[in-house]
């Protein structure tokens, strides 16, 4: 893999340092770098600043309070699979986090970053002079999206395993900027296009993620199929946070990733809140995920099963939170 490019890396020490130093033009945060240097190898992206995180106070705590959660953008995967706090109360956050690469990834990777991991294309994590060879892509430095010809969007998926679980636990961001720190939902980060997914404007980035306290006897779970049993990104991965009232659905939370260009919630499920969640509900809850997930030729795996995958974990992951005593 090449060399990296020149570049000045700066290590602000305050929030509004990093926001200031990210303002610029063609500046990039970094934390981890598990995701950016890679791409950075590859010429993916040619950034002029680099702007490390990692000495920015406060990033890279957890904190709990009155059952309510919040982590600094800059823990590190292996710390949030570790943490006694986090598994008593977000279980499937720990397992979400230890799902991710291998150990050695986790020890350096982000929270942050995995909420922030570029979109995934094989037309596009490829070599520079692979990617010359067949002209580029919509998505960096062509004009054509390969797995769409005739269109005029990229369909590069996002794949981080965090997001789905906290999206389903209902989480929000502290969001960084030159203006403060603004907060919003976690489903407000992302876009459906996979050339631009965040929405995030310039001198913004994530500080910190706040997960509201339970209700009692809430069962959240996190489910993925990749090609492999260890490193890679998921094919597909769903998240499910299930509240039972007497055996029947007080509320229920899908939310989906690995399979468009951003995580999202599944619409739809309060057709299954208030009643028992039997075949007949499970059966309805697979036609919700098939019709709403829209993968794309962007994996060697082919998009209809992937299609098929992710309903199944949905309906498998459901059962599961319903048999836990």
């Amino acid at each position: 893999m090449p060399t990296l490019h020149e570049f000045v890396l700066h290590r602000p020490k305050s929030l509004g340092d990093a926001a200031d130093l990210l303002a610029a033009p063609d500046a990039r945060a970094i934390a981890g770098g598990t995701d950016l240097v890679t791409n950075l190898r590859r010429g993916l992206e040619r950034p002029e600043t680099l702007v490390d995180l990692g000495g920015v106070p406060g990033l890279g705590d957890i904190a709990m309070e009155g059952g309510t959660l919040t982590l600094g953008a800059c823990v590190t995967l292996a710390q949030l699979a570790l943490e006694p706090r986090v598994q008593a109360r977000f279980p499937a956050l720990c397992a979400a986090a230890k799902a991710v690469a291998g150990p050695g990834h986790r020890g350096t990777a982000t929270v942050g970053g995995n909420l922030c991991l570029d979109t995934r294309c094989v037309f596009y994590n490829q070599s520079e002079w692979w990617r010359r060879a067949n002209r580029y892509c919509l998505k960096r430095g062509g004009d054509i999206c390969h797995v769409a010809p005739q269109g005029d969007h990229c369909h590069a998926a996002f794949c981080g395993d965090l997001a789905p679980v906290l999206l389903a636990l209902g989480a929000e961001l502290g969001i960084a900027g030159t203006a403060g720190v603004r907060r919003m939902p976690l489903a407000g980060l992302y876009r459906e296009d996979g050339a631009a997914h965040l929405t995030l404007g310039r001198g913004e980035f994530v500080a910190a993620i706040r997960i509201p306290a339970s209700p009692p006897g809430l069962r959240c779970g996190y489910r993925k199929a990749r090609s492999r049993g260890a490193i890679d990104f998921p094919l597909a991965g769903v998240a499910a946070a299930l509240e039972l009232d007497a055996g029947r659905a007080r509320s229920l939370r899908i939310a989906l990733t690995g399979t468009d260009s951003r995580p999202f919630l599944l619409e739809g499920t309060g057709e299954l809140e208030g009643k028992a969640i039997d075949e007949s509900a499970l059966a309805k809850l697979d036609k919700l995920v098939q019709k709403q997930v829209k993968p794309m030729r962007t994996t060697v795996t082919a998009s209809h099963y992937r299609r098929q995958v992710a309903a199944v974990l949905a309906r498998r992951l459901v059962r599961d939170l319903m048999n836990i005593s």
